[in-house]
């Protein structure tokens, strides 16, 4: 785990320089940090809307009598696209950007359920109590 977060923070930032250093040439630099300003500032606006929206579907599922995980795990998803379209680059925005829409933020959600369940299955010792009788003397056994 350490090795994996090691690669993502040495190498984000070196692939969101390259990008912003490539983008500030084809567009100039003022016209690149300004579209940095706007990609954060448009991912904050819907970020709250779709947070909103998720917050509205967990009270709902909660008045109903549901457990709203899938609405939480949307909500973690938000929060890590927030993250992303606050931290300067377009690398990161782009991911921000796809983690707020719906359907494909909803997907994941149930994608990652169905993985917790898998692996907490897979740990488990599965016990199964229950009384039987053998067919000739109908006797309990216990």
């Amino acid at each position: 785990m350490f090795r994996i977060l090691f690669l993502l923070f040495l190498t984000v930032p070196l692939v969101e320089i390259y990008f912003l250093i490539q983008v500030g040439q084809e567009i100039g630099a003022f016209s690149t940090v300004l579209l940095c300003i706007l990609t954060a500032a448009l991912g904050a606006i819907l970020l709250r809307i779709q947070g909103i929206l998720t917050l509205m579907n967990a009270r709902e599922k909660l008045r109903q009598g549901e457990i709203p995980a899938d609405s939480l795990l949307e909500g973690l998803i938000l929060l890590i696209a927030g993250v992303l379209l606050l931290t300067p680059g377009f690398v990161t925005d782009v991911i921000g950007f796809l983690c707020l829409v719906p359907s494909l933020r909803s997907m994941l959600a149930l994608r990652m359920l169905h993985q917790a369940f898998r692996d907490d299955l897979r740990r488990r010792n599965i016990i199964v109590e229950g009384e039987f009788w053998e067919e000739d003397d109908h006797r309990r056994l216990r």
